[in-house]
């Protein structure tokens, strides 16, 4: 019996392994739902809860990767940048591009929510209190971009302050000329390791992404969804109506690219983030599909993916103009278009200042609805389905990520045009394999200059 089912066994593993990473996510998302919703419905909810940890491990894993690895990637794709000219044009472009797609994504958000006005008929009678967060001066905003101490930065994850120290010493690498060398070879190497450790963490995912699942189907059932399911259905609409609209245009008409390929190249990084809800979490997956599956070289990626995981959240912008909306209907009120334009303006700078990690959104929407003079208790029943919500809009984030750094790299002659038409997404097996060396090129670095 041993010696019959083996082999059978071996050819599972063989055929699971050999497996796109994109489609053992997909497997393992549809398992994961359909398990939690079962063990809800038959109230063993605290059995979903304890398969948890397994998400919460990949997840922990991915975390750890964040802080070295941006840094290293910063400040080699700075250093690979020789013309400072190129890094100004870059970082124009690539700010410019973000700032539009979440001044679009709060526009799409707003309008869904007047047209279908998911508030009415919704009472938010006994809603909880919530001391909103004081938005921080411009001037202190600008402060805190430079670290006083790095080696706090780096302990505290300040994102944005290990991004500025990562730059000038990126563009110090550059001045100091043929001195640094050894520095920029030693940031090399360093990226490299990086980049496997990622592979390795990467291909655990499937796994995490079950029991991530798992746990949120399990702990909110059916039930929560019922009451709320048109605030859920405009959010989620919204976010492919931007990904299709926006993005699949910018490609299609801007960088001349087949959005499609964008879309299939793009599925790993937004399933990840869909079930771990953290696009700063998401960031290494984004990386290698980026460069791997959509051509983008890594001196573009390793520049507008760490700062769009900082600044770019589309998702999140779309998700505070619905939500905006819905609490002003759901109280009875009317907004004029002086308010439509304050909550454009500053979801759009709210946006920028999220953190990357689930729940932040939450958070910043108390910034908007003060903005404008909305109850802020109404947030108390978004925060009941802020989970579902998030999953959405973190989605979004990441997909518009990988949106920029296609047009960006387009742009700039940085994307590998047979990369990028090739229909290849990663394999287990390939995550584990070197970069170097591999036949037909596909995972090596894409070549600059080709498209």
């Amino acid at each position: 019996m041993t010696t019959q089912s083996s082999p059978a066994r071996r050819g599972l593993f063989a055929y699971w392994t050999a497996m796109p990473l994109w489609k053992q996510i997909f497997i393992a998302l549809t398992l994961g739902l359909v398990v939690g919703v079962a063990l809800n419905q038959t109230g063993n909810a605290a059995l979903a809860a304890s398969i948890k940890p397994v998400g919460d491990l990949f997840v922990r894993a991915i975390r750890m990767l964040i802080v070295p690895l941006i840094f290293v990637s910063l400040v080699c794709g700075v250093a690979s940048l020789q013309d400072l000219a190129a890094m100004g044009r870059l970082s124009a472009k690539t700010l410019i591009l973000y700032m539009v797609t979440t001044a679009a994504a709060i526009s799409i958000g707003l309008a869904l929510a007047v047209v279908f006005q998911p508030g009415v008929g919704i009472d938010l009678g006994a809603a909880k209190s919530v001391t909103p967060k004081e938005a921080p001066s411009i001037t202190q905003t600008l402060l805190e971009l430079v670290p006083t101490n790095p080696v706090e930065a780096f302990a505290t994850a300040n994102v944005l302050q290990i991004i500025v120290f990562a730059i000038l010493f990126g563009l110090s690498i550059v001045l100091a000329g043929d001195a640094a060398k050894p520095v920029k070879r030693f940031f090399d190497s360093a990226a490299d390791v990086m980049y496997k450790l990622t592979s390795i963490v990467i291909s655990f995912a499937p796994y995490g992404v079950f029991a991530l699942m798992a746990w949120v189907a399990g702990t909110y059932g059916l039930e929560l969804l019922a009451p709320l399911a048109k605030i859920i259905a405009l959010v989620y609409a919204g976010c492919i109506l931007h990904a299709v609209a926006v993005y699949g245009g910018l490609l299609r008409f801007v960088a001349r690219l087949n959005p499609l390929r964008y879309f299939q190249g793009s599925i790993e990084p937004v399933m990840v983030a869909f079930t771990s809800t953290s696009s700063a979490g998401t960031l290494p997956v984004t990386m290698m599909s980026a460069e791997r599956n959509l051509g983008v070289s890594r001196g573009v990626s390793s520049f507008v993916l760490p700062l769009g995981a900082t600044v770019n959240m589309d998702g999140t912008a779309l998700y505070q103009g619905v939500c905006a909306v819905f609490i002003a209907q759901a109280y009875g009120l009317d907004l004029d278009s002086s308010q439509y334009l304050t909550i454009v303006l500053t979801a759009t700078l709210a946006s920028i200042g999220t953190a990357g990690v689930p729940g932040a959104g939450l958070i910043m929407l108390s910034l908007v609805l003060a903005s404008v003079g909305l109850p802020l208790e109404g947030i108390a029943i978004i925060a009941g389905i802020d989970r579902i919500l998030d999953m959405a809009r973190t989605a979004l984030n990441v997909a518009g990520d990988c949106a920029v750094a296609c047009v960006v790299a387009r742009s700039e002659g940085e994307l590998d045009q047979r990369v990028y038409d090739t229909p290849h997404v990663l394999k287990a097996d390939e995550l584990l394999a070197a970069r170097d060396g591999v036949p037909d090129g596909d995972l090596a670095e894409p070549a600059r200059g080709s498209a």
